[in-house]
C-alpha cells in the first residue's frame, strides 16, 4: 500500500510510469511528462474507523434523554454484537440460510499455518467447539442487561439462547456440507479451511476476551502478519459493533486471506461482513471496493467492474476500488481501457498495488522491459513482509515466463525469506526446480504445497511431474492428483467462485474433454481475454475441432504476451490443421522461450517439433 501522511495526503510517490531518463528523449504515450506526483487533490479522506471505545458511528450519540437513549443503544449494540458472532463464526445467515463454514472452529484445525484466535485460559472442548472464554468473564450481554437492572438469570437465558442458535447453524452446515460434497472434497474441504480463524464465537455463556484493537484501517492488512490483523479485527468489532470501517476492513481480509491461502471458503464470511459494513453506512466506499475486490475474487468481472465505479464514484481516489477496475479490465479482456485505467490509477495512487497491475497490463501486451522495470520499482518501496513477498513473486514469475529460471529461483527465495508460507512462491519455486532439472526438490515442494493448499494449479503440476517420471505406481499417483481438482473446483463452486477456467485447463489433458470444452464455451461468453482463448482453442483441438479452434489459437498469442503453453497450442493446432510452417515456427518459439514449460507439454512440444523437422 501506498504510504501516506498522518492528515491522509499521499506521499509523493512517484507513479509507476515516472522514468528518469526516457530512451526516447520524451515520455511514453500517456504517461505524465514530469514524472512528479499528482497534487493532493483535495477529496475528503474516507470517514476513519473510530478509535476503539469511542462512537462509531453519528447515529451512536444522540441529544435525547440519556435514559431512554441508553436502553434503546443497548439493545441495539446487543443485537450487533450477536450478529458479528454468528458472522465470524461462519454461521447461517438469516438471509441465506446456508452454512458459511462451520469448519471454522477451532477444533477443525488440521495442521494448516493459520492460526487459532488465542484465548488465555480456554480450551477446545471434546465436541468440536471453539475454545471457551475466560473462566468468570462475563457474557456481553449479560454485563449491559446487569447495567439496565436486568436480572443474571435473564442474561444467562440470553446466552444460552444465542449459543444454542450458533450450534444449531454449525449442525446444520455440517449437513449441507455432507450432502453436498464426496468424501473426497469433504476432506479437502477441511485442509481447505484448516485453523480457521472464528470471530468471537460464543460458547458456554461467555465471551472470548477481547482487547481492543489499535487500529482497524485497510493499511492495518499491510502490516504482514494478516492472521494477526484479523484477530485485532475481530475483537475491535467486540466492543464496537457498529463500526461500519471496521466491518469493511474485515471483509477485505477475509478476501485477502482466501486469495493468499488458496481457500474460497473465506469468501461466504467476507460477503457478510461487507454487508454489514454497507447495512451500517450504504454510501461507504470502503465496503463498496471490497465488494468490488470480492466480486473479481468469485471471477464475477463484469459485476467487480461496476462495483468498482460504484466505489469510485464516492471516492475517486479509493486504491482498492481503482485497482479491482483494472483487474476487472483485464479479466474481461478489454485491454485499451485496462491500460487507460491503470494509468489513472497510477496518477491518483501510485503504490505497489497499482504498480505490479502496471506491470501485468504491459506484460500482457509484449512489454517486458517495461513490467520488469516497474516491478523492480515496487519491489524497492515495499516495506512490509506481505508486500515484498508479492511482488518479488510476480518478478519471479514474469522471469519463469522467459525461461529464465536462475533469476526466477532468486526472486522466489525472496518472496519466501519475506512470508514462508506464500503460496505463489511455494508453487513458483517448485515450476523453477522442476524445469531447472531438480526433479527430487520440485516433487517434494508440490507434496508439501497441496497437502495445505488443494488448489487446481500445484495439484496438476504434481500430477504432471508424477507421469514425467514414470516411476511405479506414479500414473496412480497422478490421477489421484487430478481427481482432487474437481473435488477443489465443486468447494469453490459451492463459495460463490466461478471455476469455468480452471475446469476447462485441468480437464482438457486430464479429465474429461466435453466437460473442459463445455466450461470453456462458458468461460468464453462472459470475456475475452488471451487466457480464455487459449483454454477454448486447446479444449476445441482435444475434442478433434481444430479448424474451429486455431483463430482462438491466434487470438491468444495477437497481443504479443509471451506465453510458451500459448505457442505450444497454437504450434499443435497449427500442425493438425495443415499449416506446417507455421507450427514448426510456434512450436520452436515455445521451446525457445521457456524449455521447462510443463513437465508433460515441453516433452510433447519436442516431439511434434521433430516431427515436423523430418518431413521437411
Amino acid at each position: 500500500m501506498s504510504p501516506r501522511t498522518n492528515d491522509g495526503a499521499p506521499e509523493p510517490t512517484r507513479p509507476a510510469s515516472a522514468r528518469p531518463e526516457p530512451v526516447t528523449g520524451r515520455p511514453v504515450s500517456g504517461e505524465p511528462a514530469s514524472g512528479t506526483p499528482v497534487p493532493d487533490p483535495g477529496q475528503p479522506a474516507p470517514t476513519p474507523a473510530p478509535a476503539p471505545g469511542g462512537a462509531s458511528t453519528a447515529e451512536d450519540a444522540t441529544g435525547s434523554d440519556p435514559g431512554a437513549a441508553d436502553t434503546e443503544t443497548r439493545t441495539t449494540a446487543d443485537a450487533d454484537a450477536d450478529h458479528a458472532d454468528h458472522v465470524g463464526a461462519g454461521g447461517a445467515s438469516a438471509d441465506t440460510g446456508v452454512a458459511l463454514g462451520a469448519e471454522a472452529e477451532a477444533g477443525d484445525d488440521a495442521g494448516g499455518d493459520v492460526r487459532a484466535v488465542p484465548v488465555a485460559g480456554g480450551e477446545t472442548g471434546d465436541d468440536g467447539d471453539a475454545p471457551a472464554g475466560v473462566a468468570g468473564e462475563p457474557d456481553a450481554a449479560g454485563a449491559d442487561a446487569g447495567a439496565d437492572g436486568g436480572t443474571d438469570a435473564d442474561a444467562s437465558a440470553d446466552a444460552d439462547e444465542r449459543v444454542a442458535a450458533v450450534r444449531r447453524a454449525g449442525a446444520a452446515g455440517r449437513r449441507w456440507r455432507a450432502a453436498q460434497l464426496t468424501a473426497c472434497a469433504a476432506m479437502l474441504a477441511v485442509a481447505l479451511t484448516a485453523g480457521a480463524i472464528a470471530l468471537g464465537a460464543v460458547h458456554d455463556g461467555r465471551d472470548m476476551p477481547v482487547a481492543t484493537a489499535a487500529a482497524v484501517s485497510p493499511g492495518l492488512l499491510a502490516g504482514g502478519d494478516l492472521d494477526a490483523s484479523i484477530t485485532a479485527l475481530q475483537a475491535h468489532l467486540r466492543v464496537q459493533p457498529r463500526d461500519f470501517g471496521g466491518w469493511a476492513t474485515l471483509g477485505l481480509a477475509y478476501v485477502e486471506q482466501a486469495r493468499t491461502k488458496g481457500d474460497p471458503s473465506r469468501y461466504p464470511q467476507a460477503e457478510q461482513a461487507l454487508k454489514r459494513s454497507l447495512s451500517l453506512r450504504p454510501d461507504n466506499d470502503q465496503a463498496l471496493a471490497g465488494r468490488a475486490a470480492l466480486a473479481a475474487a468469485r471471477h464475477d468481472f463484469a459485476n467487480a467492474l461496476k462495483l468498482a465505479d460504484g466505489a469510485l464514484k464516492q471516492n475517486p481516489y479509493n486504491e482498492r476500488a481503482l485497482c479491482s477496475r483494472v483487474d476487472a479490465l483485464v479479466e474481461l479482456g478489454r485491454y485499451d481501457d485496462a491500460d487507460a485505467a491503470v494509468r489513472i490509477a497510477d496518477q491518483r495512487r501510485p503504490g505497489v498495488p497499482v504498480f505490479t497491475r502496471y506491470a501485468y497490463v504491459h506484460e500482457l501486451r509484449g512489454d517486458v522491459a517495461t513490467a520488469r522495470r516497474v516491478l523492480d520499482r515496487a519491489l524497492a518501496v515495499s516495506t512490509s513482509p506481505g508486500d515484498i513477498a508479492y511482488v518479488a513473486a510476480q518478478l519471479g514469475q514474469l522471469a519463469w515466463n522467459q525461461g529464465d529460471y536462475a533469476a526466477a529461483l532468486t526472486h522466489y527465495a525472496r518472496a519466501l525469506a519475506a512470508d514462508e508460507n506464500y503460496l505463489p512462491a511455494l508453487e513458483g519455486r517448485a515450476r523453477a526446480q522442476a524445469a531447472s532439472g531438480q526433479q527430487a526438490e520440485a516433487l517434494k515442494g508440490l507434496e508439501l504445497i497441496v497437502a495445505r493448499y488443494p488448489l487446481p494449479g500445484p495439484l496438476v503440476e504434481l500430477g504432471e511431474l508424477y507421469e514425467a517420471r514414470g516411476g511405479a505406481g506414479d500414473r496412480t499417483k497422478a490421477q489421484e492428483q487430478y481427481a482432487l481438482v474437481d473435488a477443489w473446483t465443486a468447494i469453490a463452486r459451492a463459495n460463490g467462485v466461478n471455476a469455468d477456467l480452471d475446469t476447462a485447463l485441468a480437464a482438457a489433458d486430464h479429465g474429461d474433454r466435453a466437460t473442459a470444452l463445455r466450461a470453456a464455451r462458458d468461460d468464453w461468453s462472459r470475456r475475452h481475454t488471451v487466457h480464455t482463448a487459449d483454454a477454448l482453442a486447446w479444449a476445441l483441438h482435444v475434442n478433434g475441432k481444430d479448424a474451429e479452434a486455431l483463430p482462438y489459437a491466434r487470438q491468444a498469442t495477437a497481443t504479443g504476451y509471451r506465453n510458451a503453453a500459448f505457442l505450444y497450442h497454437r504450434g499443435v493446432i497449427e500442425k493438425a490443421t495443415g499449416h506446417l510452417a507455421d507450427a514448426r515456427t510456434h512450436l520452436a518459439d515455445a521451446l525457445k522461450l521457456n524449455p521447462g514449460f510443463s513437465p508433460l507439454g515441453a516433452r510433447q512440444a519436442r516431439a511434434a517439433l521433430k516431427t515436423l523437422e523430418a518431413s521437411k
